[in-house]
């Protein structure tokens, strides 16, 4: 390569960094003087470094087929803050892509957002109130929901995380419990700051004061006493997975909704935000369960396909990281094959995918069977699914309804659309979607009618932020969206 040609490349790539370093600042002011988050086809811009914005340019160039640059980014968020918007969440990846459709037919960037977010603009648009939020548990699912809602906190107009509900054997366990919140040997560091007050029985997390509650039965709890009204209680120790005993959280005072992160049992209704989430009216019931993390992967999907081409009945098996309920070590369980080790076997067990897909998609009880494996990785699951579909299709074809339903329509926080060859299971740690779909590995038949799907999904993560977004939606605290 030429030297002129190697420092024109340079050039450039600088200029990109400068100009994404100057959109990180207007992202952040957004966020926390307005409330309006920007992000790019789903992937959040709050709290991201220069290249990691730059690369999420190339994944929408990529994936929107349109050349879509960090300075047309910065270009409209600095008009999306002189236009002072409602709280609101911005999908700034499709509003580029249309401003480079569109922008002819405007004066600038100014003119385009006003007219093309009119109904966003005024601070009167849209009025939050803040909802507290507990967590009864703090495990896996318990400890990556406390980071998220922090993260998500911004100017504390949504959900606001109170308290957190455990079994404690000694006054160090607020300590061991800040050490766990605060590094993670799948998701890594926490960005920010974690301190253990035990005198208070608290932790602080970047200026939020958490209260940690000693407790070994819901009803025995009073919220009020730690100021904590009107509560919404995230329950994800799966102990209680009935009508009966999810009612014990109701018994405390303070408390007034639950949400399961488990698949719920009986009359319990069972959501995958984005796909059944707006079947219920939300004042006519109080108790709820967000489904499995398998369930969330796998129902968008199912969905997406099911609109487009119709399916006759298929098998689902999911390869599922292995978790807590399994011995890490071989030694007793109340299961089959899951007293062997975990982190030496595959282990063949049970999955409630099939029954879980009737209870959230009517259409298709029955139509379905299921199994899972246990994996020896400690994150990221896949699940393949075998469909034999009503209208006959091609991988492209196919590919292509995946492609649009990640872009455009009520699944676009659901799914993401995956081009890479060299996609593997753990570049999927941090996901923030329900499922990630994986075109390279399309299988259709040739006669169109059968297809093999091969859908990634973050147990953990990806799950927790299924669960906040169904728990935003019960609080009441949705912001205006645009996608």
């Amino acid at each position: 390569m030429p030297k002129e040609v190697y420092e024109k490349h340079l050039q450039t790539w600088i200029e990109d960094e400068k100009a994404a370093l100057e959109l990180i600042a207007i992202v952040g002011k957004l966020w926390f003087d307005h409330s309006v988050e920007l992000v790019i086809f789903r992937n959040q811009l709050v709290d991201r470094s220069a290249s990691e914005i730059l690369n999420l340019h190339h994944y929408a160039r990529e994936v929107v087929r349109h050349p879509l640059s960090v300075h047309d980014t910065l270009l409209l968020a600095k008009a999306i803050y002189e236009n002072q918007l409602a709280p609101s969440r911005l999908d700034i990846g499709r509003i580029g892509v249309q401003w480079l459709d569109e922008k002819s037919g405007y004066t600038d960037a100014s003119d385009f957002v006003r007219k093309k977010l009119s109904g966003f603009i005024g601070a009167d648009k849209i009025n939050l109130k803040p909802r507290d939020v507990v967590l009864y548990g703090f495990g896996r699912i318990g400890r990556i929901a406390a980071r998220e809602l922090i993260t998500q906190a911004g100017k504390g107009e949504q959900l606001r995380l109170r308290a957190i509900v455990t079994r404690d054997k000694s006054p160090d366990d607020i300590v061991k419990r800040a050490d766990l919140l605060r590094s993670d040997s799948v998701h890594g560091h926490f960005p920010g700051t974690v301190i253990a007050d035990v005198e208070k029985r608290c932790i602080w997390v970047n200026g939020h004061k958490i209260d940690m509650i000693n407790a070994g039965n819901p009803e025995e709890i009073d919220y009020t006493a730690y100021g904590i009204e009107d509560a919404l209680v995230i329950d994800n120790t799966g102990v209680w997975r009935d009508r009966e005993g999810l009612s014990r959280h109701l018994q405390s005072k303070g408390a007034a909704q639950v949400l399961l992160t488990a698949p719920g049992k009986g009359d319990i209704p069972n959501v995958v935000y984005g796909v059944n989430n707006h079947n219920f009216d939300l004042d006519k019931e109080n108790i709820w369960s967000a489904a499995s993390c398998t369930t969330n992967a796998i129902v968008p999907v199912l969905s997406a396909v099911h609109q487009a081409l119709g399916i006759e009945k298929g098998h689902i098996e999911t390869v599922h990281s292995y978790t807590n309920d399994q011995n890490l070590l071989d030694n007793y369980h109340k299961k089959y094959r899951r007293g062997r080790s975990a982190a030496l076997n595959l282990v063949i067990t049970e999955t409630g995918a099939e029954s879980a897909i009737a209870k959230v998609m009517p259409e298709l009880s029955g139509k379905f069977t299921g199994n899972a494996i246990r994996v020896p990785t400690p994150n990221v699951s896949l699940a393949v699914m075998n469909l034999q579909i009503q209208k006959a299709t091609t991988k492209d074809d196919l590919n292509e309804i995946m492609r649009k339903a990640a872009l455009e329509g009520d699944l676009v926080e659901q799914i993401q659309y995956s081009f890479s060859n060299e996609l593997v299971s753990s570049d999927l740690v941090g996901s923030p979607v329900a499922s990630i779909f994986d075109s390279p590995a399309t299988i259709v038949s040739k006669d169109g009618k059968t297809a093999v799907l091969y859908v990634w999904y973050d147990n953990e993560y990806g799950y927790t932020r299924q669960v906040i977004r169904f728990a935003k939606q019960l609080a009441g605290v949705i912001r205006l969206r645009y996608y």
